[in-house]
């Protein structure tokens, strides 16, 4: 039966269209990095799926019915019922995104010298962990290394590994585990059921908090009802909240699943915990129960998390992913198998062979696809790499990943042609896309802030 998406347009805006000449003067002028390069200069914005999406009109429907009262405020009720409503945790706290949930929570969880360990750490997560002086220490699922595989969970924490780290030398100092559903770090794989109650059973015997980072909990949810057998009669709010279950605290921004342009939320069960974390959110973000946040994102937020547990928005959603891995596997491009939903993961390394780790192949791809078509992406090198004072890598990352993020009900099946064409001509002559190096290295959260050059032949 021919794919029907559940929705239609009903608010449009130009698309950016840029010539060759001018997009090599935009890439010299943003030092070849992709997060400096403007807006209006974008032709197809792949760089994040974060807060990019398009809110529908009943969500527009409940702003106009926002309480802006500081304290107490309708909007918070509503918007914290909704939460509930899939979160089992009795405190739940606003705040403006998931980088203040992550600093609020890790900063009443560990220390100095503390250890977090994690499925994988994400940009910003890894950055909250270490800016508190702990260390953010991965340990995903040895599938998820074998890129063309189809294990249906790479996105996986490898429970035996924590077993070992628990038992070992450095096992009191660890004081928590996260695990990231999806796994975006890692390409964009889900998380099992299996494995959540796995990791739930070893936390509970070592008394380690077992932390939910939750951003894409829905889509987390619909690939369990898609692949992990024992759930495929079971709904994605049913299978969302029995994985909320497992943690003893969840961190979620809802610019992902929330379905909106701001927002996220802790969610803890322990009221000690929880009053620490209100104390930081009061002092930082705002008062407890609008968090930074004004009501008409309150309403936004609590009407998002209602349509993202749709069976036909998530069918959409994953159509559209495969929709772009198919085109682009067709065109001879490798992407990471099974596809995910929030992003099509593609392996430079593997498309650009003639570079070497050094010469930063998925850095060099995404200089690329803007250079070529407009279009704007990220790669991982830059943050899981490790440089030199010289700037020069001396650890690669362990993939070699771009990561084509889909903005959820924005672009339609034209825009996924129009960037696999672009990336089936990038392939087509491969060996004429140049390496690249940095000349500009920032400390923290290098990728954001960094500027590189291209190394000419």
């Amino acid at each position: 039966m021919p794919h029907l998406r559940p929705f239609v347009s009903a608010v449009v805006r130009p698309i950016p269209i840029t010539t060759r000449e001018e997009r090599i003067a935009e890439l010299d002028r943003a030092g070849h990095n992709p997060f400096n390069i403007r807006g209006d200069k974008v032709s197809i914005d792949l760089l994040s799926d974060s807060g990019t999406g398009a809110v529908s009109t009943d969500q527009q429907a409940w702003a106009q019915r926002a309480d802006e009262r500081y304290a107490g405020a309708d909007s918070w009720f509503r918007f914290r019922d909704a939460v509930r409503d899939v979160v089992p945790h009795e405190h739940v706290l606003p705040v403006h995104q998931g980088r203040a949930a992550e600093r609020v929570l890790f900063g009443a969880l560990i220390g100095p010298g503390d250890i977090s360990l994690s499925n994988m750490h994400f940009d910003t997560t890894r950055a909250n962990v270490e800016r508190i002086g702990a260390e953010a220490r991965d340990l995903p699922s040895p599938e998820l290394f074998d890129m063309a595989g189809d294990a249906p969970f790479k996105g996986n924490i490898d429970v035996e590994a924590v077993k070992a780290v628990l038992a070992g030398p450095d096992g009191s100092r660890v004081k928590q585990i996260v695990v990231t559903i999806t796994n975006n770090g890692g390409g964009g794989q889900p998380v099992s059921m299996a494995n959540l109650a796995e990791i739930r059973a070893v936390a509970t015997e070592h008394r380690v908090p077992l932390v939910l980072d939750a951003a894409r909990f829905a889509e987390n949810a619909w690939l369990v009802t898609r692949r992990e057998p024992g759930y495929q009669d079971w709904s994605p709010r049913e299978v969302a909240r029995k994985a909320f279950e497992f943690g003893d605290a969840v961190v979620a921004s809802l610019k992902k699943d929330g379905l909106s342009h701001e927002g996220a939320f802790i969610a803890v069960h322990d009221s000690e915990l929880a009053d620490r974390c209100e104390v930081d959110v009061i002092a930082t973000e705002g008062f407890r129960t609008y968090g930074g946040l004004t009501g008409h994102t309150l309403e936004q937020l609590a009407q998002g998390l209602r349509e993202v547990l749709d069976p036909h928005y998530l069918a959409d959603r994953e159509h559209e992913a495969g929709f772009l891995a198919n085109r682009l596997q067709a065109a001879g491009v490798e992407t990471v198998r099974p596809t995910g939903l929030h992003a099509v993961y593609v392996n430079a390394g593997a498309l650009l062979p003639h570079l070497q780790p050094h010469h930063l192949p998925d850095h060099a791809l995404t200089c690329a696809l803007y250079r070529e078509g407009g279009i704007r992406a990220a790669g991982g090198a830059l943050f899981l790499g490790e440089f030199d004072e010289n700037n020069e890598l001396v650890t690669p990352p362990p993939f070699e990943l771009v990561r084509l993020a889909l903005p959820r009900r924005v672009y339609d099946r034209s825009h996924m042609e129009y960037v696999a064409d672009v990336l089936g001509e990038i392939a087509k002559n491969p060996e004429q896309v140049p390496g690249y190096r940095l000349t500009h290295n920032p400390e923290v959260l290098r990728h954001f802030r960094c500027r590189t050059e291209p190394i000419e032949p």
